[in-house]
């Protein structure tokens, strides 16, 4: 089997972030070779940034477990599917000055660094569908989490006559298909979060509709309590954040709050962040630091890659699907 981008790494990645990179890739690739799983955690906006192109193969390869994702990174896949023509990329960003980004406000493009989001094609194309799931489940007194609506809106077709780029590019579409669990925290902050919320203030849904935080954090407990025996459950974690802090928490809160004094750690932890530690920093933290909090074993395999996961993600997900 052809291997290019794995003989490229080994050859030419030796050093400092380059040689943790190699490293924590071959760690995960180890991990799950003795049977463990993983989850991998985004923040950040990898979803417009693409990451769907790799990750949607990660996942129907079976190298994800599960995903803790900002509400922001579960939409923007959606988004980037059904209005991708429409996006504008901004290479100049830096130069922009508070009238530039006005007027491309008044055109209805929101942007993120170098990539704008158009309001009208993305948002909207979703909102129109994604309500009637909300109003259809209320109706029926059901109660579904963020990710489980977004999966009925994926696997009814309704999306299908927008699609914009292959539907293998898309890690929703994945992730859908293989029911993948998912825990987004925070969803309340993302803008389909704040669309439901507009809704429940006109009156039109209940906010009971839509399944909690503390919902999705029992959800997960009663997943790792059943995932986390053997090798167990490894860490992934690209940014920082909620996205982050929120599952890693899981374990500390088994084992002090629960009394569940024989719940594994977790058993394999990597960071891919460009944030340098500082005081009072998640981000920027130290994996040791984890250890502190009962998050982390002084065994566990602990690697940091202080660097950009839009350059590094893919090289490792590359590497790992190559072995």
């Amino acid at each position: 089997m052809s291997k290019p981008i794995t003989e490229f790494i080994e050859k030419y990645y030796l050093h400092f972030n380059a040689a943790a990179l190699v490293d924590a890739s071959k760690g995960y690739v180890a991990h799950l070779k003795e049977g463990g799983k993983m989850m991998i955690t985004l923040a950040g906006a990898m979803s417009t940034a693409e990451l769907g192109k790799i990750l949607a193969e990660m996942i129907r390869q079976d190298k994800v477990d599960f995903i803790s994702c900002t509400g922001a990174n579960l939409e923007e896949d959606l988004m980037n599917l059904v209005a991708h023509s429409h996006y504008e990329r901004v290479p100049h960003y830096r130069d922009l000055t508070a009238q530039d980004e006005w007027d491309l406000l008044e055109r209805g493009l929101n942007r993120v660094t170098d990539t704008c989001i158009p309001e009208e094609e993305a948002f909207r194309r979703l909102q129109k569908h994604i309500v009637e799931i909300w109003k259809d489940a209320e109706a029926k007194g059901e109660r579904y989490f963020p990710h489980e609506f977004m999966y009925k809106m994926i696997l009814s077709g309704v999306l299908e006559q927008y699609y914009e780029i292959p539907r293998e590019n898309s890690w929703m579409i994945a992730a859908a298909e293989k029911n993948l669990p998912i825990v987004v925290p925070g969803w309340e902050d993302s803008t389909m979060g704040n669309i439901f919320a507009s809704y429940c203030i006109k009156g039109e849904l209940k906010a009971t509709t839509m399944k909690s935080g503390i919902e999705y954090m029992t959800y997960l407990a009663d997943w790792y309590t059943k995932n986390s025996g053997g090798k167990g459950v490894g860490f992934f974690q690209i940014g920082g954040g909620i996205a982050g802090d929120f599952p890693i928490c899981v374990v500390p809160m088994l084992y002090q709050d629960m009394e569940m004094h024989d719940i594994p750690f977790w058993s394999y932890f990597c960071q891919i962040s460009d944030s340098t530690t500082s005081y009072g920093s998640y981000s920027g933290a130290v994996p040791n630091e984890k250890i502190t909090w009962g998050k982390l074993d002084i065994t566990t395999p602990k690697f940091i890659v202080e660097s950009d996961a839009t350059i590094c993600a893919p090289l490792m997900f590359s590497y790992i699907l190559e072995n």
